[in-house]
């Protein structure tokens, strides 16, 4: 049950995140009441349908980077629909967090 209730709490927290920000897996986590698991929201995320209407896409890894392999179709994907977000990318692919972070 415990687990149930802590996906239901990732989940929220991250349908809630804006439009053109991000957050990390460790934000998410704090902000869902449960600091410390970061890869647990790693591993929820890596579970959803790929139809999904949930902001998965503005969830990035502490290096302000995205965490799935750069040549990776996923990576593809989620850089465009960061992109289309208005979120800048470095030319080393990393983020600002102090400018995009939620």
């Amino acid at each position: 049950m415990k687990n149930i209730q802590n996906q239901q709490l990732i989940l929220s927290t991250i349908s809630h995140i804006p439009y053109g920000k991000v957050t990390t897996y460790g934000s998410i986590a704090k902000r869902a009441g449960l600091p410390g698991y970061a890869r647990q929201v790693g591993a929820i995320l890596k579970t959803l349908p790929e139809k999904t209407n949930l902001p998965w896409h503005r969830v990035i890894n502490a290096q302000g980077r995205i965490s799935f392999p750069e040549n990776s179709p996923q990576h593809t994907t989620q850089k465009q629909k960061l992109l289309a977000e208005g979120i800048v990318f470095s030319s080393t692919s990393k983020i600002n967090l102090h400018r995009y972070l939620w």
